[in-house]
């Protein structure tokens, strides 16, 4: 399953997507992952959850991104969920006026078939989400 929190920049998307990361530890049998393009929310995270920087390995497009994500998942077969904050910079995804449906279905892919949910935090207002994905936004700000 794919979830998006969505919302303008500076809104309290990254949050809500700590919350969301924190409360699930507890809940969680599986490896739970943070995927951010720095450390900063380092101390804000349980100490059970693997913060990835994921400015650290040279992902210049979002084919490349979706790669990563696929590494992954194939290397972890507990993961359970990936919390992307920062969505659209992580994955290389310029300008708001983008459409993010074809990379979000992928990930929607990678979630059924893998069984990984996925949670990102998206700098877009609901109205510049495509309607064929809109049913996955959880939180618009």
């Amino acid at each position: 399953m794919v979830q998006i929190i969505a919302g303008a920049k500076g809104k309290g998307k990254t949050k809500i997507l700590l919350d969301k990361v924190n409360a699930n530890v507890a809940n969680s049998k599986g490896t739970i992952v943070y995927l951010d393009k720095n450390t900063k929310h380092m101390y804000e995270l349980d100490k059970n959850v693997r913060l990835i920087n994921g400015s650290e390995y040279f992902i210049t497009n979002y084919d490349e991104f979706v790669g990563f994500v696929c590494g992954l998942v194939s290397q972890d077969h507990d993961l359970e969920t990936v919390y992307l904050d920062s969505f659209l910079n992580l994955a290389c995804i310029e300008g708001t006026d983008t459409d993010i449906a074809p990379i979000v279905k992928k990930l929607d892919l990678i979630s059924a078939k893998f069984g990984v949910n996925f949670v990102l935090s998206v700098s877009l207002d609901i109205n510049q989400i495509s309607e064929d994905i809109k049913s996955m936004v959880i939180v618009a700000l």
